[in-house]
């Protein structure tokens, strides 16, 4: 892994963990179903603009292609964001991450049950890691008062994430990658358009922290951090990208604590290290291991 491949790695770790924080600005001052529904409007026409600029074009794309955009449509931008940006009405954008950030080790879990994929004694031993951070985490917060229904709907969307990354692997191969990302941006604002109206009245509280909150959303997680995505896994695979995961309840927590004020507990801190072991574990556990070249005995003599 090169000097830049961290570097694009490292970013998109900070990016994606601040969309945690500036969504919970957004949703307490503007419906977020129908928020979300703009945001992607507004992300994805941005990005298959810019995709046409570079020459890209949808009748390119391959039928795995076209799957992974609708795939990542309804279950990354409708279930998945759709699901946390309603559930942080309730609950932090720290434990938002958190719990986001689980998203890897149910990846390797589902792989390891359903599909019969080969984990490691590492692997497993950070799925276990995991399940421990998790329960020191939410076992605090569920007596501090955090509302369930939203701890609930934040590890349903996670789940909804690993399902899409399970169903599309591969999908970066064969080029178009920003067209991929506009339009499967577009699929997910359709579907939220058809089902935000059913839940939600347009009522919004225009302050100047709302305007900046969405334009960075729109601009930064929804375009550029997903680009970066794309290009990392093309650059160095699947798996080792994903190791970049780990860092996501890191970055969650500290930039809520430092832009939102808010509290970060003994027991969050010991969570969050102990998940990010288990993420970094698991991750791991998946590197192809190393094929030493073969001994050259000396002639005999």
């Amino acid at each position: 892994m090169d000097i830049r491949a961290i570097l694009m790695g490292l970013a998109f770790a900070v990016m994606w963990a601040s969309a945690f924080t500036t969504t919970r600005m957004i949703v307490t001052e503007a419906p977020p179903l129908l928020s979300l529904a703009l945001r992607f409007a507004l992300s994805g026409s941005i990005g298959v603009l810019i995709a046409l600029a570079m020459g890209e074009t949808w009748r390119g794309l391959s039928r795995l292609q076209w799957r992974a955009v609708v795939v990542l449509g309804l279950c990354q931008n409708a279930l998945y964001l759709g699901l946390n940006w309603v559930a942080m009405q309730w609950i932090e954008a720290g434990l938002a991450s958190i719990i986001a950030a689980t998203m890897p080790l149910m990846v390797a879990f589902l792989g390891w049950v359903f599909m019969g994929e080969r984990l490691r004694p590492m692997g497993i031993a950070g799925l276990a890691l995991g399940l421990i951070g998790v329960a020191i985490i939410m076992g605090a917060r569920l007596q501090g008062g955090s509302d369930p229904i939203g701890i609930a709907m934040c590890f349903a969307a996670a789940l909804a994430l690993a399902i899409a990354t399970l169903t599309v692997r591969g999908a970066s191969s064969g080029g178009n990658v920003m067209m991929i990302v506009g339009l499967q941006m577009l699929v997910g604002s359709l579907t939220l358009t058809i089902i935000g109206p059913v839940f939600e009245d347009w009522q919004v509280t225009l302050t100047p922290r709302l305007v900046w909150a969405f334009a960075y959303t729109v601009i930064v997680p929804g375009l550029v951090a997903t680009w970066v995505w794309f290009l990392l896994v093309h650059r160095i695979g699947a798996v080792r990208a994903a190791t970049f995961h780990f860092l996501t309840p890191f970055f969650g927590v500290s930039v809520a604590a430092l832009l939102l004020d808010e509290t970060l507990a003994i027991s969050d801190m010991i969570g969050v290290g102990i998940i990010m072991a288990g993420i970094l574990a698991v991750q791991l556990s998946k590197a192809p291991a190393a094929v030493l070249p073969p001994v050259r005995r000396p002639p005999p003599a």
